[in-house]
């Protein structure tokens, strides 16, 4: 595959099965509990992508000892609260979901640190969660564009055990702030409270963290997603071994092309007791008319032939709980009988790129037409005479490329640019999806 370049020639059909990388959330979230607690932890079946080398690469910088046990396995060294290395400057890239946990954990363990990323990241907004750190005394400063990074992190001095933070901006950061809450209680043997301000937006990454945190000793209560108690007796303790789901937004793609390409397509390592919020989409495809089946470690999607003129069926849905995933339904929509509504959208303007104005763009440059707002989109049909030839630009966006794709099953030649940004979650994307269709 061209590194700049990949044509995609036309599909007819999709049927395979195959076996899901990792998940990027849980794996980021697990390789910070293995390093902040206090013994070692096997990590098994983890995700090996752009954003996991950057969480790994951090953690080794700051002195944590991370192995590698084979192509599927890697033991992580705890430090029990305390990472050796007190003076650094970490360079994230964009990875959000390394970026924003690791400054609420070393703004509370304490130390020098500078954290900066690519130019994307510096325009991607972290105000709510330095504002709601510095509540309880972290020491963050702004390096050049107040709100945004990079960021400067100095010793804490608490002064309060109370957080107030915003619940309609980023799930990451209540995440944050959860993972690094025992660091606090341990440092000041007090409880610390988190109250959320309005609704709180992709509670399903919550829930992620939450029963992550759980499998690490730490039980965290909450009222209704309203308010989060983490006592001041808490302490991460390594569970020895623990196994990493397979990434269920990605699943998202793949049994996408069971839908619109007859199938079977059937994926392993997510099923039906994930604890990821993104097995959701699932209804989407039941809602458009695609058949779903389910087993204890995969899921199976069958559906219609798009490519020879059948028609799945339109949706207005809300999208809050699975954004991620509400980029695959998008791409669908221009295969429906009407027009698809996407609702409470807006986290997507906060991505790696503005998801939006970048999705709108590029659907319709393959002919579709579509009309957006702040927090949604309409998405209509491409009748068989309004599809163009496009080159679809990716934004450096791995969603946007591995949800485009989708496209080859209609009627125009696509060329997708920069395909190595699937490098993010999913490096392999292009070769599982090679695999699968059938020309």
């Amino acid at each position: 595959m061209n590194d700049n370049i990949l044509n995609l020639q036309t599909i007819k059909l999709a049927k395979g099965v195959i076996t899901l990388p990792g998940s990027k959330s849980i794996s980021n979230r697990i390789l910070l509990l293995a390093a902040l607690s206090n013994n070692e932890t096997n990590i098994n079946d983890i995700l090996f992508s752009e954003d996991t080398e950057i969480m790994m690469n951090a953690l080794k910088t700051l002195g944590v000892k991370i192995v590698l046990n084979n192509d599927r396995s890697i033991k992580v060294i705890g430090n029990d609260f305390n990472f050796p290395v007190k003076e650094s400057n970490l360079f994230l890239g964009n990875a959000g979901t390394a970026f924003r946990p690791l400054t609420a954990v070393l703004s509370i363990m304490g130390g020098s640190y500078i954290l900066s990323g690519i130019d994307r990241m510096h325009e991607r907004p972290i105000k709510d969660l330095v504002d709601a750190l510095c509540q309880i005394g972290a020491n963050i400063k702004y390096l050049k564009n107040e709100g945004y990074p990079p960021i400067k992190i100095k010793n804490p001095n608490f002064t309060n055990n109370h957080i107030n933070i915003k619940g309609n901006v980023s799930s990451q950061f209540l995440t944050s702030i959860l993972l690094s809450g025992p660091i606090f209680n341990y440092k000041t043997q007090k409880n610390l409270s988190i109250y959320i301000d309005g609704d709180l937006i992709s509670k399903p990454y919550i829930d992620i963290t939450l029963n992550l945190m759980k499998r690490f000793g730490v039980d965290i209560q909450h009222n209704n997603f309203k308010r989060f108690e983490i006592l001041a007796n808490s302490k991460y303790t390594s569970p020895g071994n623990i196994y990493i789901e397979g990434d269920a937004s990605s699943a998202s793609y793949l049994l996408s092309m069971g839908a619109i390409g007859l199938g079977p397509v059937r994926v392993y390592g997510v099923g039906k007791n994930s604890i990821q919020g993104d097995i959701e989409f699932t209804k989407i495809l039941n809602i458009m008319g695609a058949s779903i089946s389910f087993g204890d470690n995969w899921i199976e999607s069958r559906g219609i032939k798009v490519h020879s003129g059948e028609k799945l069926k339109a949706f207005n849905y809300d999208f809050n709980l699975i954004p991620d995933a509400a980029m695959t339904a998008a791409v669908l929509a221009i295969f429906a009988d009407g027009p698809c509504k996407l609702n409470n959208i807006g986290s997507w303007r906060v991505k790696e790129t503005d998801r939006i104005y970048a999705m709108q763009n590029e659907l319709q440059k393959i002919g579709a037409k579509v009309i957006s707002g702040n927090d949604w989109m309409i998405i209509y049909p491409i009748n068989d005479n309004e599809w163009k030839d496009a080159t679809i630009d990716t934004w450096n966006d791995h969603r946007i490329a591995m949800a485009l794709s989708l496209a080859a099953f209609g009627k125009s030649k696509i060329t997708i640019s920069n395909p190595k940004c699937v490098n993010k979650t999913f490096p392999n994307y292009f070769d599982v999806y090679k695999n699968l269709i059938i020309n």
